[in-house]
């Protein structure tokens, strides 16, 4: 395959910016900003990665673009893996890793939190599976090729189980906060990064310090893990190998309690939703366009119904503001992802899913 010029430019910057982050998880410096150099340059050689990605693929799929179109600047991380959800593609739990180093590392960059050596180890070694798997996918590559082995994240401790190392991380907050003990700003310290560590199952977050602190009031009064961080109880480890060969991806178990987005002074804490304009970000007519269906509506209606992407009982996909007497719909990443899976899987028949739409005596707006 041959590269684009910026392609061979940003795919270059990105593997400079892993061999910083392994070369820094790796120094024998303890207390000298480690977990925080290796958080910055990890984020940052994935963003030059999917870019480099994405630059390639814009010569074929021409409705990716790596400027916004207002400012002519180019996209940020977060958008970065947005597009990697819909055109690498990323598996959604990857980019959960991916949305959790980034909030591991805004915490550190922009205040401080406490990452234990077993969580920092788990993310990067999660980080380097998922970079070396795009590497090979796109590029025909593998990482020891272009990386010396020696230099690999590697630990005297195999990968633990994730929700082991939480737990883990919850005694000890439960310990800082109890009577007469002065550990209140590690305790807050351990709180980020739990919260942070929710952006694996929870899109578009922000961790405010009113939910650090209501998250410290509710452990102070004996709340479970269960109930101070429900987002955290899907998520799982998948382990495969062992030693340089060592394979780690995050999961998600399905168990545990639903993660509802909530808005500004409901009382609620943990991940919060800032702006649901942004998660429910497209139109009926965005969705439309991107699935190849413009001025197809009855089809489109036809495919939300059997996707139940209007379905009531998971908002994840869909959300209804009303505005006066008029109600606007917006519709997720994910809900154009399930209709687009839907749309490209084996033998499926849009004209049979219309039929059935029509006789299901079904009425969509």
């Amino acid at each position: 395959m041959r590269l684009r010029a910026e392609t061979k430019i940003l795919k270059a910057k990105a593997e400079c910016s892993l061999r910083r982050a392994v070369t820094a998880f790796n120094t024998l410096r303890e207390d000298d900003g480690r977990a925080t150099e290796v958080l910055l340059t990890t984020q940052h050689a994935f963003e030059m990665l999917l870019k480099a990605v994405l630059t390639q693929k814009a010569l074929r799929v021409k409705s990716i673009n790596v400027f916004d179109p207002k400012s002519r600047t180019s996209i940020g991380y977060e958008k970065c893996v947005k597009l990697g959800r819909e055109h690498v593609p990323l598996s959604e739990e990857d980019a959960g890793t991916l949305r959790a180093i980034d909030a591991l590392r805004d915490v550190e960059q922009h205040w401080h939190g406490i990452v234990s050596e077993a969580i920092l180890y788990s993310h990067m070694r999660a980080a380097v599976t998922i970079f070396d798997d795009i590497l090979q996918r796109f590029f025909g590559e593998q990482l020891a090729d272009r990386l010396p082995a020696r230099i690999l994240p590697v630990s005297t401790e195999p990968p633990r189980d994730i929700q082991l190392l939480i737990d883990e991380e919850f005694t000890q907050v439960q310990r800082l906060l109890a009577p007469r003990r002065r550990g209140r700003a590690e305790a807050g310290a351990r709180i980020r990064t739990l919260l942070a560590l929710e952006a694996h199952t929870t899109e578009e977050t922000v961790i405010s310090e009113r939910d650090v602190a209501q998250a410290a009031r509710q452990i102070k009064a004996g709340s479970p893990r269960s109930a101070v961080f429900p987002a955290l109880a899907p998520l799982d480890t998948n382990v495969d190998g062992e030693g340089l060969s060592l394979t780690l991806h995050f999961s998600r178990t399905g168990k545990g309690a639903p993660v509802h987005y909530v808005t500004e002074g409901v009382g609620a804490f943990g991940i919060q939703k800032v702006d649901l304009s942004a998660k429910y970000h497209m139109s009926r007519t965005d969705l439309a366009k991107k699935l190849g269906l413009r001025q197809q509506w009855e089809r489109l209606k036809a495919l939300r119904w059997h996707c139940d992407i209007d379905d009531e009982v998971d908002d994840d996909y869909h959300h209804a503001w009303r505005q006066q007497s008029t109600t606007i719909h917006g519709y997720s990443d994910r809900a154009y992802q399930k209709m687009k899976d839907a749309l490209e899987s084996p033998g499926f028949n849009l004209a049979q899913v219309l039929r059935d739409y029509r006789q299901s005596g079904r009425t969509h707006e």
